[in-house]
């Protein structure tokens, strides 16, 4: 039954995809040009490997995509390292906690192995991402257009007014996603990632100990919920605890965030955001129900794949993602 419908779904969002402004990326874009083999394969055997050892290593695919696609779009800018003592997007404060740069890096050695100068970094994170939320249902949760290129420029300055923070409010949150041609049906959707993964507690600590300044915690956040937030993350915040984005469920991707969120259980300011505005908040409703949590989030991950893409002659295609191409 669960593949039958995802199937479905599939197919459905495949056809809304073909349809829409992909930025001029196509479906089957390696078919002919890395022949000898299968890139998405390739992509789906090295990443559902890594899930299946490390489940958490989802979320950290997942989120990765997302931090390279706000920043210049989707050209894998997030996995340039720094050079000569200089700082990146992956040296900003938001960026530090991410990981999973390994999993990119061995995609990237296999496919230049196998079809070489030909497979963008940027391709392998949207790649990889998709796989990584796969793996749980053993089908593909959304199709992947491909043809990006590679960006040549990283800049930590462009990571704070571009990437969204836990700490936005829902008129930061809107204006941010709409800058990126994405609107409030995609911010909710979207949000549905936290149903994955871990945080840490420092990034809650003003709602649990300080909100307003005064020593108070965030009256939107459920009581119980805050009680049970406290138990893990004291005051003072050790930098290396951890706590899960979405309670009880942060292995499987699930609507049960939005079940959490409408509980008042949203662990971000970010979270809490999306029930202060009617529209949204109705959303966070309707995306209760997995069939269409998953029908929308494929959507929109579809969407944002294609921000501020770089194709044709654009970019170019690393040989190394953490390193630009000698010019």
């Amino acid at each position: 039954m669960r593949r039958s419908i995802f199937g479905f779904l599939f197919v459905s969002i495949l056809v809304v995809g073909c349809m829409g402004d992909n930025g001029g990326l196509k479906m089957r874009y390696y078919k002919k040009r890395c022949s000898s083999v299968s890139v998405e394969t390739t992509v789906r055997d090295i990443v559902w490997s890594k899930v299946s050892a490390n489940p958490a290593m989802a979320a950290k695919l997942l989120r990765l995509h997302y931090h390279d696609c706000f920043v210049r779009g989707c050209d894998g800018s997030i996995l340039l390292d720094p050079v000569q003592n200089s700082t990146n997007e992956k040296t900003a404060r938001p960026n530090k906690s991410l990981s999973g740069y390994e999993v990119i890096d061995e995609i990237k050695t296999t496919l230049e192995s196998d079809c070489p100068g030909t497979v963008s970094c940027a391709d392998i994170l949207a790649l990889a991402a998709r796989d990584a939320v796969s793996f749980q249902f053993q089908t593909k949760m959304w199709p992947v257009f491909t043809g990006r290129k590679d960006g040549l420029v990283s800049l930590e300055s462009e990571v704070g007014i571009n990437l969204p923070s836990a700490g936005a409010n829902f008129t930061t949150l809107v204006t941010q996603f709409g800058n990126k041609g994405l609107d409030i049906h995609d911010l909710v959707a979207l949000s549905g990632a936290h149903t994955i993964g871990t945080s840490r507690c420092v990034l809650v600590a003003r709602r649990l100990y300080n909100f307003t300044g005064i020593g108070d915690a965030d009256p939107s956040l459920n009581v119980t919920y805050a009680n049970e937030l406290r138990k893990i993350c004291p005051n003072p915040q050790i930098p290396t605890t951890t706590l899960e984005m979405d309670p009880n469920s942060s292995l499987s991707f699930d609507s049960n965030y939005y079940q959490a969120l409408n509980q008042h259980k949203g662990l971000f300011v970010s979270d809490a955001a999306l029930l202060t505005n009617p529209q949204s908040a109705h959303i966070t409703q309707v995306l209760q129900n997995p069939s269409v949590f998953f029908a929308q989030f494929a959507q929109s991950m579809v969407r944002m794949g294609a921000i501020e893409v770089l194709t044709g002659h654009q970019g170019e295609v690393r040989t190394n993602c953490r390193v630009v191409n000698k010019q």
